[in-house]
């Protein structure tokens, strides 16, 4: 009789075990840097957590750093992000991967892209994260496909629309998002100013719009 009253408080106790909340980290370049700032996506993802009563099943954090390519995530990974123990990874880069070819010769060469982002994909999911993909949004808001690295941004998009297909990653497109949202709210084909402040970092609207994005998809 002890015995199984013993074993029916054991049970009893196990069922109401703390649950640990989802960790969540996003992974990327200046673009997820500027998200803690008191206006960025990821604070408002924090904020909104907290309004809705579920910062206790849900953490997040972020992991940026300016001026990040690729090759920058997957030398820092471990570091940055393994060392958190997350349950989600949202990987958002490529932005810095073409537009430092401009800025400075530099860049990523697509093939090179598309290897170091299996390489890190793989990575993660050895240790059982799973792992979201983002393609980057904009390098300049005009609408015409008239910015001077749209042809390569698309490029660098499909590769990581690709990778999610071959690797089973959940994928956000923001280069098409972006886009679709532009051509209803640019009709001066603005360079900037609708979403972004400068062409490519998300202005107060599009840290709001990136928020809601995220939080639709990730928070159950």
């Amino acid at each position: 009789m002890k015995k199984f009253f013993l074993l029916s408080v054991i049970v009893v106790l196990c069922s109401f075990q703390i649950q640990k909340p989802t960790k969540i980290v996003f992974f990327g370049d200046s673009i997820t840097e500027y998200g803690v700032q008191p206006n960025g996506f990821i604070t408002l993802i924090q904020q909104r957590l907290k309004a809705e009563h579920k910062d206790g099943d849900y953490q997040v954090e972020g992991a940026g750093i300016g001026g990040n390519k690729i090759y920058d995530l997957y030398l820092r990974y471990e570091d940055d992000v393994l060392a958190k123990n997350p349950d989600v990874v949202v990987i958002w880069v490529g932005v810095n991967d073409v537009w430092h070819k401009r800025l400075f010769g530099t860049g990523t060469d697509w093939d090179k892209f598309g290897r170091f982002y299996t390489a890190l994909i793989k990575k993660m999911q050895a240790k059982g994260i799973k792992v979201l993909l983002c393609t980057p949004g904009t390098i300049g808001e005009k609408t015409d496909y008239s910015n001077e690295q749209d042809g390569d941004l698309n490029k660098y998009s499909q590769i990581i629309r690709d990778l999610a297909k071959q690797n089973n990653c959940e994928l956000i497109d923001f280069r098409k998002m972006f886009h679709e949202y532009d051509v209803k709210n640019n009709p001066e084909n603005k360079d900037s100013g609708i979403l972004t402040k400068d062409g490519v970092h998300p202005n107060d609207v599009g840290n709001k719009y990136i928020a809601d994005v995220f939080y639709n998809i990730l928070i159950k």
